[in-house]
């Protein structure tokens, strides 16, 4: 897919077709360059300084170049194309670029009827904690794998304690307590989850699937989804086995803060 538009450091704007990598990047080679993806709402990227923060500390911890001029290139690229759209900005061993794409397709009717997960079991690395890398082969492996036996997502899983999905954090409600995952390996410190943490009481610690199972509602976040229900895992229905209602009012307080 063309981007809808295309920056560079050092070069701005720049046709959405042009090649921006080279082949002997060495970073793309060994899918250690670092990114962030964020969703832009009327031509504003959304939390968009907690994003570079986190790029800024993934690429010191790649030991990739400064990402300085990100602030700039995605101010740039917003500006450049439609209102509501995609935005990424990645940091390779040559290059920062900062790129704007579509919205996916279908997503609220995705949060209508929520999300079908199915779990995998997966030794999460020690290494690099909270850095966003492009090493994502196995987990989409893993996505695809869940998709081709009917689910949306995969939902990671270690010696019987939930991790992340794909792209994203996952959360339940038991009563009045909403819980996640604390950070760590396998679990990344993702940008919307630290927006939810603010807004509710959350208890983070050690999360047992057993715990995830029983729950009265779930649901996942991330920054282009946003607060997306889950309805089952493994084919178990998760409480009434439709979207819950803290799924449902902290994507409007979500959707509140990001038109603000």
């Amino acid at each position: 897919m063309t981007p809808l538009a295309v920056a560079v450091a050092g070069r701005g704007l720049v046709p959405p077709g042009e090649p921006v990598f080279g082949a002997s990047d060495e970073a793309l080679l060994r899918g250690s360059a670092a990114f962030e993806t964020m969703r832009v709402y009327g031509g504003r990227p959304f939390l968009l300084d907690r994003h570079l923060a986190r790029l800024a500390h993934s690429a010191s911890e790649l030991g990739l170049p400064s990402t300085g001029e990100a602030a700039e290139l995605a101010e740039l690229v917003a500006a450049a194309t439609v209102p509501d759209h995609v935005l990424r900005l990645v940091r390779s061993s040559d290059v920062l670029v900062a790129t704007a794409a579509p919205l996916p397709l279908g997503l609220e009717a995705q949060r209508a009827r929520g999300l079908a997960l199915r779990s995998c079991e997966q030794e999460p690395s020690p290494l690099l904690p909270g850095v966003k890398s492009t090493s994502y082969a196995a987990a989409f492996a893993a996505r695809r794998r869940a998709e081709h036996d009917g689910a949306d997502d995969v939902l990671f899983t270690s010696n019987g304690s939930v991790l992340d999905c794909a792209t994203a954090n996952i959360w339940w409600r038991t009563g009045r307590t909403l819980h996640t995952p604390a950070t760590g390996p396998g679990v990344l410190p993702g940008v919307t989850r630290s927006l939810i943490l603010e807004l509710e009481e959350v208890a983070t610690g050690p999360a047992l699937a057993d715990h995830l199972l029983g729950a009265d509602e779930a649901f996942t976040t991330s920054s282009i989804r946003e607060v997306m229900p889950v309805v089952s895992i493994d084919g178990l229905m998760v409480g009434d086995g439709v979207p819950g209602p803290a799924a449902t009012r902290l994507q409007a307080a979500l959707r509140l803060r990001s038109t603000a």
